[in-house]
């Protein structure tokens, strides 16, 4: 009677992760707007002799392209029957795909392809109140590291499971959750303040705490959640709701620590890029002041006799006729 009660998907096993296939369609009308939207944005901007790099539109089409497969291949067919399957889920669409959609700065994307206008009031908006206070690093923080608590243990988890509305909700908002984090802490795209990227090492170390927490509970707290659900699934194959548990625990932890290591990398590819363009801007200031000095007025004296500036080891303002009386005890040339 067990056999004959369940109706969900098949035995699990990893080839169905890529045979099975399921519709998501608020995932999909998404995704494919935001296409649509970001190759017009392209098209428009190199039509007015701008340039976009294909390495943005790469790690933006690759985000839209994680999404889908998160929410409509076997891991989407899988999501209301095992546990852990979820769990894979959670940290996918919280982590990387909207880190990767962040990469690929679709803000700057729209304000470079927009009308002067349209630009200069995004711009307005970007740097108002409301995204100063949503891309505080607290706020930011708050939206990275509660999202999965709220899931689990509110009724949101449950209603994920039983109905489409919730579970589309699910699959939306944590990359929605994601992208308030990431573009503030990435600053690829405009922000109205940029913070220095430790700050975002620091948040990182916070959320892996806070994601090991949260494996704790599920693995050693001992309570199956939503055991009636589970039960009444009557599935026949796979783990025990209690062990499910315990790797979908395992693995919010494990992969979300996993799932930082892209993150951590772009950080230090943007530290070392800032150093690089802050000894770039220091070198250039050195060779302006050195060229203002190689090109000062003919009656001005380097040094004394015929040694030259490079030849005189005193300092300039001892050489500069103009100070030299307030050194040597001489009276100012005329």
């Amino acid at each position: 009677m067990r056999l004959l009660a369940y109706s969900g998907p098949p035995a699990w096993d990893l080839s169905r992760m890529a045979t099975d296939w399921q519709v998501e369609p608020a995932v999909l009308a998404i995704s494919t707007a935001a296409a649509a939207w970001y190759l017009i944005s392209a098209f428009r901007l190199a039509r007015g002799g701008g340039t976009w790099s294909p390495a943005r539109m790469l790690a933006f089409f690759g985000g839209l392209g994680l999404w889908i497969t998160v929410c409509c291949s076997g891991l989407g067919v899988y999501e209301r029957v095992l546990f852990t399957d979820r769990a894979v889920q959670a940290v996918l669409l919280l982590m990387l795909v909207p880190l990767l959609l962040a990469l690929g700065a679709p803000v700057s994307l729209m304000v470079r392809s927009a009308s002067p206008w349209t630009a200069s009031r995004l711009e307005a908006a970007l740097s108002g109140r409301l995204s100063r206070i949503l891309m505080f690093p607290l706020v930011s923080t708050v939206l990275l590291i509660a999202p999965p608590w709220l899931f689990y243990f509110t009724p949101w988890y449950a209603l994920s499971l039983t109905t489409a509305v919730w579970n589309a909700a699910f699959h939306v908002g944590f990359v929605g959750f994601g992208l308030a984090y990431f573009w503030p802490r990435l600053q690829v795209d405009p922000v109205p303040r940029r913070y220095h990227p430790l700050i975002g090492v620091v948040i990182t170390v916070a959320e892996v705490i806070f994601d090991a927490a949260l494996g704790c509970v599920l693995v050693f707290g001992g309570h199956v959640l939503l055991p009636h659900y589970w039960s009444s699934l009557h599935r026949p194959w796979g783990w025990t709701p209690a062990v499910d548990q315990k790797w979908g625990g395992a693995v919010l932890w494990g992969l979300g620590d996993i799932a930082g290591v892209p993150f951590m990398a772009a950080l230090i590819v943007r530290v070392l890029k800032e150093e690089k363009d802050r000894t770039r801007e220091v070198d250039e200031e050195l060779d302006r002041q050195e060229q203002q000095r190689g090109s000062a007025p003919a009656g001005t004296s380097q040094g004394s006799g015929t040694e030259s500036a490079e030849e005189d080891p005193r300092p300039w303002w001892e050489t500069d006729a103009r100070l030299a009386h307030r050194y040597a005890g001489t009276p100012p040339e005329s």
